[in-house]
Order: structure tokens, then C-alpha cells, then sequence
């Protein structure tokens, strides 16, 4: 048996998000069920992060264990023949044994992007959040400067989670603007509660619409009051870019 590392990027438009569901289509279960056909049994696939239905990803990081022979070059290929062209999987690694895409992880950076402007181009319109009344950048930027650190997140965290701890370090925040004119907010952390990235930035946007002033953040880690958040911004947006790591492959 070995640990192998898959990096893969996706469309999440249609699908019920990474994590296996009982109905809909999965980013996971499609790889699964495409490493179980080359690996003649079930396998068990652990991703580094669960991406909400229409998410979408860069540079997601999975692994698994697999017992058959084939070389790196020749699962790359068997994978992608076996899935759907909305899913890629863009490089295999055999690795460590104590390797896993989710616990081995060290950072995580995603992007959210956003179209500012009266029409948003045809093209872009599943990978962006619309927002035709003008932003101020600089104040978005502000926000977004009271960000990195060590903060309790509470506030930004989705309906119904529970996990152990609310405190999160992220690395840093910053906003610009894209190639193709849409503004991109840029965050990098060891880890992110649900939805959390997500609320930042529907709450950031109420900055940038000068409805909130730019501490408002700092006031929402020290109350930890959800109610008192900006919206959660809608999945379209949001995409996991790079997922790092401090490990070897195998010898």
C-alpha cells in the first residue's frame, strides 16, 4: 500500500460541494469512485478542505491509500480519463506513509472575487459575486488590515458548527484587482472555520459600500456576534487556490 497526494482543481458549479452526500454529485465521491475503478476496491479519499456546494478550486489537495502498481505518470492519466471534464486532478505524488491532506496541512490560502461593476461579463458570471453599487478599495483594504493575527472568529463562522476552538491565526488579507477587472480578495491562514471567509467578505463589502467603518471587524472578534456580521457572501465567489505542506515524498 501506498500515500499518494492528489492536487486538483475544479468547477464547483453543479456539485453538492467536496464531501461525499447522501444524493448529489460530490467532488470527492467522483474520485473515489474513479480510484476505485483503477484500484480494483474502495477507497477512502480525505481532502484538505470540505468546499461548500458551488465552490471552486485551484489547488485543492487530497490523499489517499491504493494498493495497485501503476506509476504517478499513469494515475495522472487514468484519473482524469475516469472523471468529468469539470474536474482535474493536475499531479500525483506518492508520499510518506504519515502524510495527510488535511491533518499534514500548514496553510491554506483562498480567494474571493467579485465583479463591481452595472453588467457582469457572461463569462465570469459563476465564478464571481456581482455587486453593481461602486466600492471603495482603499476602505476595503482597511478592513481588511485588522485581519491577520491571532483573533476568535466566532462571529464568522456558519450556522450550526461546533468546533473545538474559534481562534484562528491568518497570515495575511489583501485586496486587489484582476487581469480581467474583477477584484480579488486574497486570504492566507493555518486553518478557517466554515463559511468564515466568506462572512469576512460580505461584511467587508458593507466596508467597502462605507455602510460600516473600517475597525468594524475588530469589534466583531471582541463581541463575537454573528447577528452583527455582514452577510455570507454567496459560494460562486469563493475559490481554494493553494493548500501547503512541510513534508517529503517518498523515497
Amino acid at each position: 500500500m501506498r500515500t499518494i497526494k492528489l492536487t486538483v482543481a475544479y468547477d464547483g458549479t453543479g456539485f453538492v460541494g467536496w464531501q461525499r452526500q447522501a444524493s448529489g454529485t460530490s467532488i470527492q465521491g467522483l474520485i473515489e469512485d474513479a480510484l476505485a475503478r483503477i484500484d480494483g476496491g474502495a477507497v477512502t479519499l480525505h481532502g484538505a478542505g470540505r468546499t461548500d456546494a458551488g465552490v471552486h478550486a485551484t489547488g485543492q489537495v487530497a490523499s489517499a491509500r491504493i494498493g495497485c502498481p501503476h506509476d504517478e505518470a499513469t494515475l495522472l492519466r487514468a484519473l482524469n480519463a475516469h472523471l468529468p471534464p469539470a474536474v482535474r486532478v493536475c499531479d500525483v505524488c506518492v508520499m510518506s506513509d504519515d502524510f495527510h491532506a488535511r491533518f499534514s496541512a500548514t496553510a491554506k490560502t483562498y480567494e474571493y472575487r467579485i465583479w463591481n461593476g452595472p453588467i457582469v461579463p457572461p463569462a465570469l458570471r459563476l465564478y464571481v459575486w456581482h455587486v453593481p453599487q461602486p466600492l471603495d478599495l482603499p476602505s476595503l483594504q482597511q478592513g481588511a488590515d485588522t485581519i491577520p493575527g491571532q483573533h476568535d472568529f466566532a462571529a464568522f463562522q456558519g450556522k450550526g458548527a461546533t468546533p473545538r476552538s474559534t481562534v484562528r491565526r491568518v497570515r495575511s488579507a489583501e485586496w486587489r484587482q484582476a487581469a480581467d477587472g474583477s477584484l480579488v480578495f486574497e486570504i492566507r491562514g493555518g486553518g478557517f472555520l466554515r463559511h468564515m471567509v466568506r462572512r469576512l467578505v460580505g461584511t467587508l463589502v458593507e466596508i467597502g459600500h462605507r455602510r460600516r467603518d473600517p475597525m468594524d471587524l475588530e469589534r466583531r472578534f471582541a463581541d463575537r456576534d454573528r447577528s452583527l456580521t455582514g452577510r455570507t457572501a454567496p459560494p460562486e465567489g469563493l475559490f481554494l487556490i493553494k493548500v501547503e505542506y512541510d513534508t517529503r515524498r517518498a523515497s
